[in-house]
């Protein structure tokens, strides 16, 4: 859950879109934690993940005080890139849908394979999912 907070508003009181990113990254960083068992501060020990492609479709504004849960869905995991759907919404309506890849890469920032445990924990959310 996040609550739409006065720092997310433009003057009108409602989400100024780039705050949405915000939201998505941080939900990516809590399910990745919580979901996969695999917190970014261990992650960024031997690399990072980047967001390579996002694509967002916004279908009704968020205002200030609104409470929007955040629902993110494995698609599909490559050999370094990982597919995401982010859904946004507020009681039941949808507010933003989002198709998001990531790619992991090593610190020196070339896309390298996924850690075993990781593509494993990754692969069951995309079985679980189905």
């Amino acid at each position: 859950m996040q609550q739409v907070l006065f720092k997310h508003c433009d003057p009108a009181g409602i989400v100024f879109y780039p705050r949405y990113f915000e939201m998505i990254s941080d939900c990516v960083e809590a399910f990745f934690d919580t979901a996969l068992g695999y917190p970014f501060e261990k992650l960024l020990r031997t690399g990072g993940l980047p967001t390579a492609r996002i694509d967002t479709i916004f279908t009704a504004p968020s205002r200030h005080g609104d409470m929007l849960e955040l629902q993110v869905h494995c698609e599909k995991i490559g050999r370094t890139s990982l597919n995401l759907n982010i859904t946004a919404r507020c009681a039941n309506e949808v507010r933003f849908k989002a198709d998001s890849t990531l790619v992991y890469v090593n610190k020196k920032g070339k896309p390298e394979s996924w850690p075993s445990d990781l593509r494993q924990a990754l692969a069951q959310q995309i079985e679980g999912d189905v």
